[in-house]
């Protein structure tokens, strides 16, 4: 926010010389010349849990591309997403603050009104002030517009434009919500001004098929829920009418997003970028392109998995034809833990066999053990960051402030309150990361203090303590013999979130 108040100070005339002493300012504390400020990818994954890598243990399947960015830079043991469900970790990672501290900021249906502020500050934004060119492909899923009720055929603001992000190629919600289109720039791609779109998430609307009426039309069966319009064979949540034409097919979305990716990265070469990769991948209903369909023997899900390491390995290529990658910094990481079953029949369960998801961990997406908060997080820079492993405690609402020490960006006391700054640990130079984390599962809260995590019992449940450094698989409860511990870290859980 220092930069905008200089800008907002300063004469017409004056500006844009504020702007480049910042900036020069900026990168020469860093270390770096303004022509040579590292571009900042963002890999975010959906439902990918610690275990389903090989770099991460995983034997069942193989994730050359995946073990490359991990191989190259620093691959993290304890890198945490800040929630198990998938939109509130977007919301931290957006605003560095708790999702929980505020409410409506769980999972969303994909009518909702946007939740991330328009007016502090945010990640995108962090970068625009540091005089990047900001871009989103993927998965937003964080709201659309001021309200519920939104005229589909429009330009749909607010959203991600208006949160920082110069460029934006997304899909609104989750690929099993409707509407099932792709937007760029706040407009629905595809539209026909005789075939409008109509989205409703309580009442059916127009004539089309659905899951629960009419299942003989379904390729994909639902297994819970899942079985309102019908969209590609497939049952989703919420109804829709219209845009026939503006509707994707799954098939199709790995190849669509990679391309505008690969765009962006191209349109940019000549000036700093960031861009927000928020990939669609492995998130329900897995679908993925045909030429990945039965390559894993794990099911769609397993085949999900190589379908996304073919992603990040197109991409890591296409910064080596740029010739980018040894001045990019890449982030690979997820918005919560995996799940198999999620509403759709694609034999996940059956055919994971000895595949373990969450590795040693215990736990799943929704829960507060480990493996639901506990994922994958692998930083690369080639130019600077040494080949390694960490064990230290990173969380993802932390790159906000970590981001702005790295820019010498000031942040205002209001803003982005639960980020701390961990950028000496993400760069491989520190080992001083995070000593407190409150997890959060569906609604529920637990907290880790250095090696102890505390989930208290609520009605019949009972508390839960436990040392990870000695029990990562949370097997051994201690809270019956270290009640000083639980005492101690319910206090502190309480200070955490202002209860005390």
């Amino acid at each position: 926010m220092m930069l905008d108040r200089f800008k907002n100070a300063a004469s017409p005339l004056i500006g844009p010389c504020l702007l480049a002493l910042f900036t020069l300012s900026t990168c020469y504390t860093y270390g770096q010349t303004p022509e040579k400020l590292p571009n900042v990818i963002m890999i975010y994954v959906d439902d990918l849990g610690y275990g389903d890598l090989s770099c991460y243990g995983a034997t069942k399947i193989k994730t050359p591309n995946i073990d490359a960015l991990a191989q190259n830079g620093l691959r993290f043991s304890r890198g945490h997403a800040s929630s198990a469900t998938c939109t509130p970790s977007r919301f931290a990672l957006m605003t560095g603050v708790y999702p929980w501290r505020e409410k409506g900021h769980n999972i969303l249906p994909g009518d909702a009104a946007l939740i991330v502020p328009t007016d502090k500050i945010t990640l995108p934004r962090l970068f625009k002030n540091a005089g990047y060119h900001t871009g989103i492909v993927g998965k937003w899923h964080l709201g659309l517009g001021e309200k519920l009720t939104k005229d589909w055929n429009a330009e749909i603001k607010p959203g991600p434009n208006e949160v920082g992000f110069d460029y934006s190629f997304i899909f609104p919600a989750t690929a099993d919500r409707v509407p099932t289109v792709f937007m760029e720039n706040s407009k629905i791609i595809g539209l026909s001004a005789d075939d409008p779109i109509e989205v409703n998430y309580k009442t059916k609307v127009g004539t089309d098929p659905t899951g629960k009426e009419n299942p003989e039309l379904l390729k994909l069966n639902s297994s819970v829920g899942h079985n309102h319009t019908i969209v590609n064979g497939i049952g989703r949540i919420g109804y829709m009418s219209g845009g026939k034409l503006a509707r994707w097919t799954d098939e199709e979305l790995a190849g669509t997003f990679l391309s505008k990716a690969q765009r962006f990265l191209s349109d940019n070469r000549k000036s700093p970028f960031f861009l927000y990769y928020a990939v669609h991948q492995i998130h329900v209903p897995r679908m993925p392109a045909t030429m990945f369909k039965g390559q894993s023997a794990l099911g769609y899900r397993g085949d999900a998995i190589l379908e996304l390491d073919w992603v990040v390995g197109e991409l890591t290529n296409k910064l080596k034809e740029l010739n980018l990658l040894e001045n990019t910094i890449i982030i690979f990481t997820s918005d919560n833990g995996p799940v198999l079953d999620d509403g759709y029949a694609d034999g996940a369960v059956a055919l994971t066999g000895d595949h373990k998801p969450a590795g040693p961990l215990r736990g799943w997406k929704t829960e507060r053990y480990e493996g639901g908060t506990r994922v994958p997080f692998i930083v690369t820079w080639p130019a600077r960051i040494k080949p390694g492993t960490s064990d230290v405690l990173v969380c993802q609402i932390d790159l906000l402030a970590s981001f702005a020490k790295f820019f010498h960006q000031d942040l205002d006391h209001s803003e982005a309150s639960d980020s701390q700054n961990i950028l000496g640990s993400l760069l491989g130079e520190s080992k001083n990361g995070r000593t407190v984390l409150v997890e959060e599962g569906y609604g529920d809260l637990a907290i880790v203090a250095d090696d102890w995590k505390l989930i208290p019992g609520e009605g019949k449940k009972k508390t839960e303590l436990y040392n990870l450094k000695n029990d990562i698989g949370e097997k051994n409860n201690l809270a019956d013999s270290n009640p000083e511990k639980v005492k101690e870290l319910t206090a502190l859980l309480e200070r955490e979130t202002g209860k005390k």
